[in-house]
This record gives structure tokens, C-alpha cells and sequence, in this order.
């Protein structure tokens, strides 16, 4: 479904994905005051995963001096990212801390107590990037530790990988910052716009991407001006600014990509797939920085705000910063603080300790007040009223998947796209019931990934298992072989040599005889006046001791 709002250039089209809320911003709190640097802390804590995929792995051990900018944990696979020093000083520990999840659970973290100096490593820089082949470019890219800025955390060398394809159709650079309160990108666009045009330069020139947009929504019309100011001052630069209504969630990726461009990506696919790649305006801020300034992605932009915090503004924060520090940065909590999130209200996670450390995809830290935003009251039944069907910007259905989810039916609830469910939270934020509908979506999920991996160990263990058996039945079959074999060559060998073997025994046994008559010969006794029959009989036995001796040579 077209619309006929109209962005900075007058052919550009826009349109409408289903759904989606119009919230109060709250972005006033903090938008106005520029960026300012985060105090140095005495220390950092720097969880190993901070990004989808594997968890980096230490290369440093206890004891250790480390400077700013040195890598600590390299990428443990393909789909993983590698972590770096924010400062420099000596590493404490490498042990399982709290980490800002969901879960609540604790996860490898390498602590790094500061010296206070603040000292670099030697950086390699890249100036003239046009000419560094795109492979090696995502190869710099990815030893800066650099992920998705958004809030997804994906590594981001492996989104400005094209794959087969020889270029893109569409880089999309995502400035719609929907959420309410967040105002990191907008103050990032007013105050570095150039970073973010040279990272989007970057990004285009790894991609071959045929054309780059950046979409922005309405409500920044500073930020907006910003862009086109420096785009006409570059000039012949190819890059289009799109300004879009403001709607949450607009800064979905695919919500974002529907507007723009009126494709849609497929249920459980990739916005690749239909030849659009998406990044975050910060995320190409920090390219161009460990590109042209050979800087890795150790700090980030986060808006400090909310009711519930003295002077709400934006600091340039070192990656495993203690949250407290900010806070105590911006005035401290007000006595009326009732909930402490990391994110925005919507997509947010809830902070039960405020000395957890700020993670590459922290974006802002939220401190609220009672009744400041969202639904109030007590959780009631679903009265079936299909509001939260209404604003689903997935078009799903939110109703059905809470009652399977609810009652653990988790086949079918899948057969509901539960996989496609982005949790934006706007279900949640218009049921008049107050129902915690994306918990239940969350603990759905899990579950299944959960009954997904206890079924792969144990098909794992039955291949195992089913190779073992096959193992050893092959091994005594061949074993089997063998014996037969070596039988019949000793059944072939014996029947051609048995009657040879016989005589040379005869033979062998006269031999011994004679050697033994030889041996104790003893002249006859006895053999005087002998008669003529005893004569007879002992001159009988010589003969036939002497045919038999020579029969016995003629044979062998």
C-alpha cells in the first residue's frame, strides 16, 4: 500500500508496512545537549559475547598490561567478533560476572583495571580504502571487533559480504531511531555526520552496492538537514537521504527496508536475500573510524535518560563501562527511580544491578519513574479484543501465539511464525488486559531452541552410537577375514607338502637309529658254536635290516 509522503528528493515513493504505534518520543530530554566524553572508570568489565554467534576467546591471561585499542579476545568462528581493550592497565580477571541479559545468568567477562593513561597501540590506518580489495576491507573490519550498533549485534563484516553476488542492488543506513527516549544516533548524525557518510562510502565501495540510501525519520529535522548539508558540500556523492513518518517500530530492518523500497524480506530469510543490505548509522561511524583512523569498536554514543535521572544527555562511553558511572555522571537517580532498563522502554532489558557494564549494543540507559511510560494496572485475562493483531507490524496474529505459548504448545505455536515475531512490544504496549504478551513469545522461543539442542545431542549420541556398533561389527568381520585367509593359505601350504613332509620324517627317523646304533655298537655276544637254525635266524634279521635300510634310501 503506497503513501504519497514525499522525502528530499520528489520521485522518491514511500510505503507502509502493517501495524506499528504512534509513541509519545521523549526525545527532548536529551536531544538537546551535545555528546559529551565519559569519565575514564577505575574499571572495565568486558563480557566475551557481545554480538550473535560464538563468544570471542581470551588471548590475554591475568596479569597481563594491556594499551587501548589492543585486542584481548579473537573470533572464535566464523559468526563471532573480536574484543578489545577500551583502555589501557592490567587485566584482573577473566572470570563469569553479570552480564545485561535477559536470563539474569553470568558469563565470561575479562576485567581490566585502568592506569588512568589512557595509552594507544600503534594504529594502522587506510586512508585510500577505494583501492583495498572489498575481502581484505571486511578483513579490517572484522579485526575491529565491529557488530551492529542497533541493537542486534551481528557482526557486521559478514553483512558487507555480497556472497556469489558480484553487487547489491540497496545499502540501506538506518537513521529512524524509533524507539522513544533514544537519541544516540540523532545527536551522532548533528554532531559527526561526516563519519557516518565516509563508513557509508565504505560500506558501498566492500558491497558494490548500486545505490545507498539513508532513511530517517521525520521527528529529526536536524539531523536530516545535517545530512543534506554535508551531502551537497561532498557533491557527486551517491548517496540518498529519505526522510519516513515517524511510526515505531519504522526502524525495524524490515520494516524500514518496506518502506523504502516496497519489498518485503521472506519469513525467516534475510533482507540479502532480496538484495538489500542494512546497517546502522553508528555501525558506519565506527567503520570509517577502524578503517581511515585504525580505531577498533571500543566505545559507543549512549543516551543516558529518562524522568528518573537528574541531567539526561549522551556520552561517549568505553565499552564495559559500569553503568553506575554514568549515572553518576548525569547527576545520579532521582528518589523516585522505580525501573532501570538498558535500551528503550519498548525493546529494553530490565537492569537488576546498576554496576552491570555497558555492551557494545547498549544503546541507551533508561531510568524511569512510576507510571512514566507504557501500561499501568494489574495483568488480567485476554478479553479477545485483536488490538495487539492490529498493530503487529509482522501482521501476525498475537492472540493465538500467547495461547499456545501459554499452554507450551510450541508446535503450534511455530505454526503462528513465531520465529517471525521481531518483539517490538507494541501487542504488549496496547492490550488493555496488560498481558506480558512478548515474555511469553521469549520463553516460547527458548524452549524450542532448547528442545531443538537436547534433540540435536541425541541424535548426535545415536550417530555415535549407531558408528560404534558399525565400528566394531566391521572390525570383526575383518577380523574374521583375516583368519580365514590366514587358514586357507595354511590348509594350501600343507596339503602340497604332506607326503614330503612324511618321508623326509622317515628318513629323519632313521637317521637317528643309525647314529644311534653307531653310537652304542657293541660286538655280538654269544655268537660262538652257534647252531645252524640260530645262524639262519640272525642272518635272516641282518638281511631284512639291510632291505629295509635300502628301501628307506630309495624312497627318500
Amino acid at each position: 500500500m503506497s503513501r504519497a509522503a514525499l522525502s528530499n528528493s520528489a520521485t522518491q515513493k514511500l510505503w507502509r508496512f502493517h501495524g506499528g504505534l504512534h509513541l509519545p518520543d521523549q526525545k527532548s530530554l536529551s536531544c538537546e545537549q551535545s555528546i559529551e566524553q565519559a569519565i575514564l572508570p577505575k574499571r572495565l568489565v568486558l563480557p566475551l559475547q557481545q554480538h550473535i554467534g560464538a563468544a570471542a576467546k581470551p588471548i590475554v591471561k591475568i596479569g597481563d598490561h594491556v594499551c587501548k585499542g589492543q585486542m584481548i579476545a579473537q573470533p572464535d568462528g566464523y559468526v563471532s567478533a573480536a574484543l578489545h581493550a577500551p583502555s589501557s592497565g592490567t587485566v584482573a580477571a577473566i572470570a563469569e560476572l553479570p552480564i545485561p541479559h535477559p536470563s539474569g545468568l553470568k558469563a565470561t567477562c575479562i576485567v581490566i583495571d585502568t592506569d588512568g593513561e589512557d595509552r594507544w597501540i600503534e594504529r594502522q590506518t587506510h586512508g585510500n580504502w577505494a583501492s583495498i580489495n572489498p575481502s581484505e576491507l571486511r578483513n579490517i573490519i572484522r579485526d575491529a571487533g565491529i557488530v551492529g550498533l542497533g541493537g542486534a549485534g551481528f557482526p557486521s563484516f559478514i553483512k558487507l559480504n555480497p556472497g556469489a553476488r558480484t553487487e547489491v542492488d540497496t545499502l540501506i543506513l538506518n537513521a529512524a531511531e524509533c524507539e522513544p527516549y533514544i537519541t544516540c544516533d540523532d545527536r551522532l548524525i548533528r554532531e559527526r555526520v561526516t563519519e557516518v557518510i565516509a563508513g557509508a562510502r565504505i560500506m558501498r565501495h566492500a558491497l558494490h552496492a548500486r545505490r545507498t540510501v539513508i532513511g530517517i525519520e521525520d521527528n529529526k529535522p536536524e539531523a536530516y538537514a545535517a545530512l543534506q548539508a554535508a551531502l551537497a558540500r561532498l557533491k557527486h556523492v551517491p548517496i540518498e537521504v529519505v526522510q519516513v513518518p515517524t511510526l515505531y517500530p519504522t526502524g525495524g530492518e524490515k520494516q524500514l527496508i518496506k518502506i523504502l523500497t516496497s519489498k518485503e524480506v521472506p519469513s525467516q530469510g534475510l533482507p540479502i536475500d532480496i538484495n538489500i543490505v542494512c546497517h546502522n548509522v553508528a555501525t558506519a561511524a565506527a567503520v570509517h573510524r577502524a578503517v581511515e583512523l585504525g580505531e577498533p569498536l571500543i566505545s559507543r554514543i549512549v543516551t543516558v535518560t529518562g524522568h528518573g535521572v537528574h541531567t539526561p544527555r549522551n556520552l561517549e562511553t568505553l565499552i564495559g563501562t559500569p553503568i553506575t558511572d554514568l549515572l553518576e555522571q548525569c547527576g545520579g537517580t532521582t528518589k523516585d527511580l522505580s525501573r532501570l532498563l538498558l535500551g528503550g522502554p519498548m525493546m529494553g532489558v530490565t537492569l537488576s544491578d546498576h554496576n552491570l557494564p555497558i555492551t557494545k549494543t547498549g544503546n541507551c540507559v533508561l531510568a524511569l519513574t512510576p507510571n512514566e511510560f507504557g501500561p499501568q494496572g494489574s495483568v488480567r485475562n485476554c478479553i479477545r479484543c485483536g488490538e495487539c493483531a492490529r498493530v503487529c507490524p509482522v501482521s501476525l496474529l498475537p492472540q493465538q501465539m500467547y495461547w499456545h505459548a501459554r499452554a507450551k504448545d510450541f508446535d503450534k505455536v511455530q505454526d503462528y511464525h513465531l520465529f517471525d515475531c521481531i518483539e517490538c512490544g507494541c501487542c504488549a504496549y496496547v492490550c488493555p488486559s496488560n498481558l506480558p504478551l512478548v515474555q511469553y513469545y521469549r520463553f516460547a522461543k527458548t524452549a524450542i531452541w532448547s528442545q531443538a539442542r537436547e534433540k540435536q545431542k541425541s541424535e548426535l549420541a545415536r550417530d555415535r552410537h549407531d558408528f560404534r556398533i558399525a565400528r566394531q561389527e566391521r572390525e570383526k568381520a575383518e577380523r574374521a577375514a583375516r583368519l580365514a585367509k590366514k587358514k586357507a593359505a595354511l590348509e594350501d601350504k600343507s596339503a602340497g607338502t604332506d607326503d614330503k613332509a612324511k618321508k623326509d620324517a622317515i628318513k629323519a627317523a632313521m637317521e637317528r637309529a643309525k647314529v644311534k646304533r653307531e653310537a652304542t655298537k657293541v660286538a655280538p655276544k654269544n655268537t660262538d658254536n652257534l647252531s645252524a637254525d640260530q645262524q639262519r635266524q640272525i642272518d635272516e634279521a641282518n638281511a631284512r635290516r639291510a632291505a629295509a635300510e635300502q628301501d628307506g634310501e630309495k624312497k627318500s
